[in-house]
């Protein structure tokens, strides 16, 4: 494959941010896409919402269904994964974007905000990977790719924000297990994570954080675009990393996707 022509992506909090690039990555294709996240209407300290990314979407040159989705509840997912099938005409691709951070210490980090990350990460994950699965299953080239770290039980990662990396985590062992279990069917399940930290419209609200160091969301579009055009059956199971990913496909000049080329970049968590 190319080109993602014609093929439907669910994407699970794709308003703003990574999740909206990769979206237009593959509008530009004529690709249909459903937006499935929260906002639907407009928030003055984070822009986006599910109708601007669909007119986005539609202005690129692809398909969009907006759907308001909270993926805690796997009611609404269902209901909405039924609905970009129904619409176009079954689902190709799943991308578990959608994700919630909190860098707090356990004693920092009440039960509420815990249940947030885990309901959105790790179980909406695995709700909205299941929700897709038996259309997946009938797609020519079917695709699941969830954006979370490489595994690692080096207790670095987990000391200063252990309920975040529990979260992060069960995303990426939702991969480890999936692509195992769906392998002979021929779907691959891999994960995405950035070397570096991602200047996204969520990041730009956390104080003291030099925006310069950073990359655009464009990078993780490219290396997720280089990842759903490959056969399926050819690699499944990997933690992949975005300029790997891309050196791979070709692609040396990253100072295009910098903020602000020449300034040293910020190593994103889990990696080195």
């Amino acid at each position: 494959m190319s080109s993602l022509k014609g093929k439907t992506l669910f994407i699970t909090g794709g308003s703003r941010g990574i999740g909206l690039a990769i979206a237009l990555k593959a509008a530009r294709d004529g690709a249909n896409i459903a937006i499935a996240a929260k906002t639907a209407d407009p928030n003055p300290k984070l822009p986006g919402t599910i109708y601007s990314s669909a007119a986005e979407i539609e202005a690129a040159g692809g398909k969009a269904l907006p759907l308001q989705v909270d993926i805690r509840d796997e009611a609404a997912v269902a209901a909405a994964v039924a609905k970009t099938a129904e619409t176009f005409g079954g689902i190709d691709i799943c991308i578990n974007n959608a994700s919630a951070i909190n860098l707090t210490g356990t004693l920092e980090t009440d039960p509420k905000r815990f249940d947030l990350m885990m309901g959105i990460n790790t179980r909406g994950t695995f709700m909205t990977t299941r929700a897709c699965l038996p259309f997946l299953k009938k797609s020519a080239n079917p695709h699941v790719l969830t954006l979370s770290p490489p595994l690692s039980l080096e207790p670095r990662w987990f000391k200063n924000h252990v309920a975040y990396s529990i979260a992060k985590y069960g995303m990426s062992l939702c991969v480890l297990g999936m692509a195992e279990e769906f392998r002979d069917e021929g779907i691959a399940v891999n994960a995405l994570w950035p070397r570096t930290v991602i200047l996204t419209a969520a990041l730009k609200m956390i104080p003291g954080l030099d925006h310069s160091c950073t990359r655009k969301p464009e990078i993780m579009a490219d290396a997720a675009y280089a990842i759903l055009t490959r056969p399926s059956r050819e690699q499944t199971g990997k933690f992949l990393i975005d300029d790997e990913v891309l050196a791979e496909a070709g692609v040396t000049d990253l100072d295009q996707y910098a903020t602000q080329p020449g300034r040293p970049l910020i190593p994103d968590f889990f990696v080195d």
